[in-house]
């Protein structure tokens, strides 16, 4: 899912085992052995208004980078729209507080080799009171492969029979092989078989949607919160756009006795830096994540900290239309031979718990018998100036120029975007003499012009969908509408197909590792950095779930406790 750069929407992988691969040393040296000392103000009187953890109402405040760029599930392409509908929504399956896959609005499942059948539980209610049933997503599965609506993740439903077909306009939607055999059985055929189609149903696209309350909406179903029904822990109550959101807790949801928090109040949306930490030293908000430039503000009040790998990657996305100049594989060679990630990385940015880019894998990812990238290792690309010019001066005679223009990088409206633009700005100048256009945009509208092919090169990011390679190794396949430069390779999709058609793990670990070997080579994308998080929490917060697969953070599971 597609990430923003730098910022607040972190996530933890299902049952990941980062630890143990020792990635995390760079860390060592930060607290461990720090005790906790609040800051003066942080107890007191609970009043139920702007406090970070009101026990008096059962209500946390928290904040968000932005605000839900889109939370209609079939559009819906970013962490942050992801976290929200985790909170207000649930698929047929869904994840635990301990990361692993779990019952929702399925309470039996069997999985075969051409056919899934799911049971759904009477006890599974809209908001509105009436039951959640296999008609709902059947209605919400054929809205998103509509060719009319260009959902951008219509692809993670292809494994349905019949659904790539009906999402290019070649079938109509009524044969997508979804049937509802009865309110509450599912029954599902498969194109082909698949290793990982629980894990597929636990995603947001796969949420389900009520079409007698969505043809009611007159178009603007999502658009506010009275334009949404919920069926999930919590209901959105609140959303003044740009300003505040908040969540209270879904008295029809069928888990609900589960649900310690009465409310989750967003009442701060801003991508201020210095924002976060000021409004956590000050009682207002119940966590935040922090940054280089406030690890030590936090380290000097002895905050007790917590860290942990997010999953996601982030790297410059070219735009690979044949009206761009970036399209030339020797420009693009060039650029690759001349930055480095680990500079920017070690040098630069000084993020806590990032790791430099090598790949389009991060080192989580699960191969055969160990992690992948030790069974398959990216392809070492080195900082070398005088093969990075040469690849430019071989540019400019297949482009018949004598100079570049200057290149537009797409990139988010924050400080830590601001600091990687420029950056790479300054390394291209340097390096190849190129001049770079920075294109400063909110998320939203980045997002947008992504989709549309407004830049040459993007800051661009991309986080787990499921807990299996193919969530990163599809990305680039030309026809996934989330391939954002339109990059179109034949070999690479040969790949593709093989890693979703096998279920046998070395035939798909091999296609993988032959994904990789070709972004590197064609130099699709320049890896810029596996993201990781230090992160503080109030200390009468408990049971906040971190995750790379699924919604975070997660606050499903979480409690106060006064003790």
């Amino acid at each position: 899912m597609s990430v923003q750069v730098a910022q607040d929407s972190f996530t933890r992988s299902a049952g990941k085992q980062l630890l143990v691969y020792g990635l995390l040393s760079i860390l060592g040296v930060i607290v461990l052995m720090l005790g906790l000392s609040w800051a003066s103000g942080q107890t007191g009187t609970a009043t139920g208004t702007g406090q970070a953890v009101d026990p008096a109402t059962n209500t946390i405040s928290i904040l968000m980078a932005e605000e839900p760029p889109q939370l209609n599930s079939t559009l819906a392409t970013d962490t942050i729209s992801g976290m929200v509908l985790g909170h207000i929504m649930e698929g047929l399956l869904t994840y635990d507080q301990h990361n692993r896959l779990a019952p929702g609005i399925a309470e039996t499942w069997e999985i075969g080799e051409y056919r899934a059948v799911f049971n759904l539980r009477r006890s599974a209610l809209w908001s509105d009171g009436k039951p959640v049933t296999a008609h709902d997503f059947v209605f919400a599965w054929r809205k998103t492969l509509d060719p009319e609506i260009a959902s951008q993740y219509a692809f993670i439903m292809y494994p349905i029979k019949n659904a790539e077909a009906i999402n290019k306009g070649e079938m109509p939607g009524t044969d997508l092989g979804v049937r509802a055999i009865d309110d509450y059985t599912l029954e599902v055929d498969l194109e082909r078989p698949i290793a990982y189609f629980d894990k597929l149903v636990a995603f947001s696209t796969y949420l389900p949607m009520r079409e007698d309350f969505f043809n009611s909406t007159s178009g603007k179903y999502a658009a506010d919160a009275d334009m949404m029904l919920f069926n999930g822990p919590f209901r959105l109550t609140t959303w003044v756009h740009g300003a505040r959101l908040r969540f209270e807790k879904n008295q029809t949801y069928w888990r609900r006795d589960e649900v310690r928090l009465d409310a989750i109040d967003v009442p701060y949306i801003t991508t201020d830096t210095n924002a976060p930490l000021n409004l956590f030293k000050d009682n207002k908000v119940a966590y935040t994540s922090l940054t280089a430039e406030n690890l030590q503000n936090a380290l000097e009040r002895r905050w007790h900290l917590n860290r942990f790998q997010d999953g996601s990657v982030s790297f410059i996305e070219f735009n690979h239309r044949p009206d761009r100049l970036t399209n030339n594989i020797h420009l693009r060679k060039a650029m690759q031979m001349a930055q480095d990630s680990s500079e920017l990385v070690y040098k630069v940015t000084k993020l806590p718990g990032y790791l430099p880019g090598e790949s389009l894998f991060p080192v989580w990812l699960r191969g055969v018998n160990d992690f992948f990238r030790v069974e398959y290792p990216a392809p070492v690309v080195k900082l070398n100036l005088e093969e990075a010019r040469r690849h430019l001066e071989l540019a400019k005679a297949d482009l018949n120029l004598k100079e570049f223009p200057p290149l537009v990088l797409l990139t988010g409206d924050n400080p830590i975007s601001n600091i990687l633009a420029e950056y790479f700005q300054g390394v291209f100048k340097k390096n190849l003499g190129l001049d770079m256009k920075i294109d400063k945009q909110i998320f939203k509208q980045r997002l947008a012009k992504m989709a549309s092919g407004e830049f040459d090169l993007v800051l661009a990011g991309w986080g787990p969908d499921f807990d299996d390679p193919l969530t990163f190794g599809d990305l680039f396949a030309s026809w996934n509408l989330n391939n954002r430069g339109r990059y179109d390779s034949p070999a690479l999709d040969a790949q593709v197909r093989i890693a979703q058609n096998s279920v046998d793990p070395k035939t798909r670990m091999d296609a993988f590792g032959e994904i990789q070997r070709i972004l590197i080579e064609d130099a699709v994308i320049l890896p810029s950095y596996e993201r990781g998080v230090v992160y503080v929490t109030h200390p009468h917060l408990k049971g906040l779930v971190r995750r790379a697969v699924g919604a975070d953070p997660n606050f499903v599971y979480a409690w106060i406790d006064t003790q």
